[in-house]
């Protein structure tokens, strides 16, 4: 099926010189020049020359420039978004406005999703206008959560972070726009706070994460615009390499082979798991170099500069959107979700997660689905994720405790997590690649539902054995451990440490990344008593 682009056709030439979509083309060149144009806008509009309305203006014209670029008249539902979204704001008041900003941005992003997918271009992998409204859709709900904290609620009704994120003031039309639609987030993102955007325009961050750090480390430095360009540098190499391996070998390794008659009657089943697990680590590049472009773009502006460690080394990671080795090599299924898409969970987690009031996980889940799309397949992989995630957590609950006292074993145990997670996130995502119900059923009857049914046995059984075991422990251990820890419970060989680990999707810290959250809370914490 040919799609056809709703952007500029300015660069078809280049589009047809590399056999790629015209809109995909777009995309990547608007991205590189908003790469020039994030070194210009440090260089020449810096805030100690430039005043935040000059910062602003131009910040919104190149991004709302761009996405009339990449997609033509419909970049105007980015502005259409966010202008009524402010609207509702200022009408609805802060003590209800968050409510209605979050139906009303999620719902116009869902019809937007269904008229693209089942009108225009179905199963299309197109650079498409709801990509950016994605990002827009989380900034529209976060500030105003944000703004109902800061403006309504109580202080000692917020939770830790909620105080730190928390807007005291309503943002100007220009200061709403410019947040939403700046060119350094609009095509690709990530997420940032309200406050920590504002801080960079206005030109406080560096001010305040250098004294901080300093403070910390008792060490004094110069209160220097910290250079980004080492940064920049290593991610544009992350990015080539990225770019590189997607047109190479991810073209070799079709998802849609799993699923081939063929492959699957002739092919043995180590060949069909190792394929399986090969061809969705080939799909991931593609994420890798747009997050990362859109990471290092960020940081040439002078934006995402988390502060100096103890050797005074600065750090370009307060809004990275995730870590690779850490993906790759991840050993459960929690490590995987923290390194990946870091902050859109961590805004399922403000968004949704600590403020239901009943079944939070379902709720975020469901979230979850809403907002990556109407595909049937990404309900299927949400669905999946659910049961894997509990039956991983209640598998590593039970049985990591035996495995960690001996490095050597501690190193065979990780060998065997680490080919366990990677098979298992690979054969959860399969229907996220092929979207629709009939190739997906394929596949996972193909497998005959075998890690379906897995997880349910894990789920059905492990429980009632942890418990029996459980009550012996407690019985043996509760003494000398109320002892130490002055608290009930616990369990043999680092139990505890365990259950810290594995919360995950279904504990306290669901959808959050512990790092990358202490990381942002660490950049906005410093300006709560700064003027917003």
């Amino acid at each position: 099926m040919t799609t056809s682009t709703t952007g500029s056709t300015l660069l078809q030439p280049l589009s047809s010189a590399v056999r790629l979509p015209i809109d995909q083309v777009n995309f990547v060149v608007c991205q590189l020049f908003a790469l020039l144009a994030a070194i210009w806008f440090r260089t020449y509009l810096h805030s100690s020359k430039t005043s935040p309305f000059i910062r602003h203006v131009v910040a919104t014209l190149l991004g709302l420039y761009l996405a009339l670029f990449c997609f033509g008249w419909y970049a105007l539902h980015f502005v259409i978004q966010s202008g009524i979204s402010y609207y509702i704001m200022i009408i609805i008041g802060v003590e209800n406005m968050h409510k209605y900003c979050f139906v009303f941005a999620l719902g116009y992003l869902t019809v937007c999703q269904i008229s693209r997918v089942y009108i225009f271009d179905y199963g299309q992998y197109s650079a498409d206008f709801s990509g950016p409204m994605m990002i827009i859709t989380q900034k529209i709900t976060s500030l105003a959560y944000e703004i109902h904290d800061g403006m309504f609620r109580k202080e000692e009704e917020l939770t830790q972070s909620q105080r730190c994120l928390a807007v005291r003031r309503m943002p100007s039309l220009l200061e709403y726009l410019s947040y939403n639609c700046n060119f350094m987030g609009i095509l690709a993102g990530p997420l940032c706070s309200y406050k920590d955007y504002i801080t960079f325009i206005e030109g406080r961050s560096y001010q305040l994460t250098q004294s901080e750090a300093n403070g910390k480390e008792e060490i004094k430095y110069e209160q220097t615009d910290p250079s980004p360009n080492t940064a920049v540098a290593q991610k544009l190499i992350v990015c080539g390499l990225s770019l590189l391996f997607h047109m190479t070998v991810s073209k070799t390794l079709p998802v849609e082979y799993n699923i081939d008659e063929h492959f699957q009657a002739t092919a043995s089943l180590p060949t069909r798991v190792i394929y399986l697990y090969l061809s969705l680590m080939a799909a991931r590049p593609k994420y890798y170099f747009a997050w990362t472009l859109a990471d290092a773009i960020n940081n040439a502006a002078g934006f995402g500069f988390r502060g100096y460690d103890k050797n005074g080394l600065s750090h370009w990671d307060s809004i990275s959107n995730l870590r690779i080795l850490h993906i790759e090599f991840s050993t459960s299924f929690k490590m995987f979700l923290d390194n990946w898409n870091i902050q859109t969970a961590l805004w399922l987690k403000r968004v949704c997660y600590e403020r239901a009031s009943f079944s939070p996980t379902i709720q975020t889940f469901i979230l979850s689905a809403i907002w990556h799309g109407v595909y049937p397949g990404y309900y299927l992989t949400f669905l999946t994720g659910v049961l894997m995630t509990m039956a991983a957590r209640t598998i590593r609950k039970n049985i990591r405790h035996y495995f960690i006292d001996s490095p050597a074993i501690k190193l065979c145990y990780d060998i065997m997590t680490w080919m366990m997670t990677q098979v298992a996130i690979s054969y959860t995502v399969v229907p996220f690649v092929l979207l629709s119900v009939k190739p997906s059923y394929l596949f996972y009857s193909s497998c005959y539902f075998c890690l379906h049914i897995a997880c349910i046995l894990v789920l059905l059984i492990s429980p009632l054995k942890r418990t029996q075991k459980g009550n012996k422990e407690q019985e043996s251990i509760q003494p000398s451990w109320s002892k130490k820890q002055g608290q009930p419970g616990g369990g043999g060989g680092g139990g505890g440490r365990d259950d810290e680990e594995e919360k995950g999707v279904m504990g306290h810290n669901s959808y959050s990344t512990a790092n990358s959250f202490n990381q942002k809370r660490e950049i906005t914490c410093r300006n709560t008593t700064l003027k917003q």
